[in-house]
């Protein structure tokens, strides 16, 4: 069968590229053609648009680049036409694809699906009229959202989450031992470990690292903290792709003192392997944290934090911001947002996380009931894959 997929982000190029793969093992005659990045070019079939074309977020990025996007969606509509395929994928990208899922709808008779939903959950719950009108079928990989869309009258596949299968399969071929960690990085392999992901885009590194930092002189290395066997903390950042030193050397410069500070550069699995408790910027890796069971915090600080705090009381429809806490349905993390993003509160909740036996231990009961079982065993792909398939060849919905 020919399978033409649309993912306009990186996120997307990495899962798509997981699926077609998938969609190989269970369809050996798969033909694909895409809107992707390299990760699914490496699979093979062809590329017509890489996302670096596509990538515009933000209300002035979009308003700046609107030929190009108009350009980019004709393209891609007379592209799925004349290729005629028996399927066309939609993968996230909400403002990109559900115009392509309205044409594909209105102007053919090819079947629209929909991997990894839009979080209208979050915002633009409006979005559900064309998602009912134009998606034949919808993949999601959080569980949440079965019951949300059903309130909708419209039933979804959850098919599991990506995060577990990343995550196993790294924990299945990692066998570095924390002190090779320690010795390979230069750490201290006798001071616990705090990771600070601070996020990867160049702006949240830059709003929130420095407020991550200023907690953390109250937990100086040398200083008993409490109990004996804990002689203070090493603070490492995960130093994201495509970040220089630099910008961690900049935001660096609100932390004390640089002795335990360290950066460790593309290593943020094996560094929440060995970690004994994390600083988070909310998004997929809160996820992921919780998958490696340490003990959180997620920041994210932004300015103007009331306007913003209230303006997210009027625009979002959820309670929580962080994956985990989404998943959960529940606060089993502690998000500091906006105003509450602030040197004493981040302290506040570094000494529970650091130094309390009773509330650590709680958080990892909650991670394992309330996150790791209800995301399932891992196979997204796979699951997702053989679904699409069965549903292509007409056996049962």
């Amino acid at each position: 069968m020919k399978y033409y997929i649309i993912a306009g982000e990186a996120s997307g190029d990495l899962h798509a590229s997981n699926l077609m793969r998938a969609l190989k093992a269970k369809d050996p005659e798969a033909e694909f053609r895409f809107f992707g990045g390299d990760l699914m070019q490496a699979v093979g079939g062809t590329l017509v648009k890489h996302y670096r074309e596509l990538a515009y977020m933000g209300f002035v990025q979009v308003a700046l680049h609107a030929r190009t996007i108009l350009r980019n969606m004709r393209l891609c509509k007379e592209d799925i036409a004349a290729w005629a395929p028996n399927v066309v994928i939609l993968v996230d990208y909400p403002g990109f694809n559900l115009s392509i899922a309205k044409y594909v709808k209105t102007h053919t008779q090819i079947p629209v699906y929909y991997y990894i939903s839009p979080k209208i959950w979050a915002w633009k719950e409006y979005r559900i009229k064309d998602i009912r009108r134009y998606v034949d079928e919808m993949f999601s990989i959080l569980p949440f959202e079965v019951p949300f869309y059903a309130s909708h009258g419209y039933p979804i596949h959850y098919v599991g989450n990506p995060c577990v299968d990343a995550v196993a399969e790294f924990k299945a071929q990692y066998t570095e031992t924390r002190e090779e960690f320690c010795a390979r990085h230069g750490l201290n392999p006798e001071l616990p470990i705090v990771a600070l992901l601070a996020g990867s885009r160049k702006q949240e590194i830059k709003d929130n690292l420095p407020v991550m930092l200023t907690a953390t002189k109250h937990f100086k290395p040398g200083r008993i903290h409490r109990r004996e066997r804990i002689k203070g903390f090493q603070w490492v950042i995960a130093g994201a792709p495509g970040i220089d030193k630099e910008m961690y050397g900049q935001a660096s410069n609100a932390y004390p003192s640089k002795e335990g500070l360290f950066v460790v550069y593309g290593e943020t699995y094996a560094l929440l392997s060995h970690s004994y408790a994390a600083m988070v910027t909310s998004g997929t890796a809160t996820l992921e944290t919780a998958l490696f069971r340490v003990p959180q915090v997620v920041c994210y600080y932004i300015m103007c934090g009331k306007v913003v705090s209230w303006l997210r009381s009027l625009v979002l429809k959820v309670e929580y911001i962080s994956l985990v806490n989404l998943v959960a349905n529940f606060p089993l993390v502690r998000e500091l947002v906006a105003h509450e993003m602030r040197e004493r509160e981040l302290t506040e909740e570094l000494d529970r996380l650091l130094l309390d036996d009773f509330y650590r231990n709680r958080m990892f009961d909650e991670y394992d009931k309330m996150v790791i079982a209800p995301l399932g065993e891992p196979g997204a792909s796979e699951h997702t894959a053989e679904k699409m398939v069965e549903l292509l060849m007409g056996t049962k919905r």
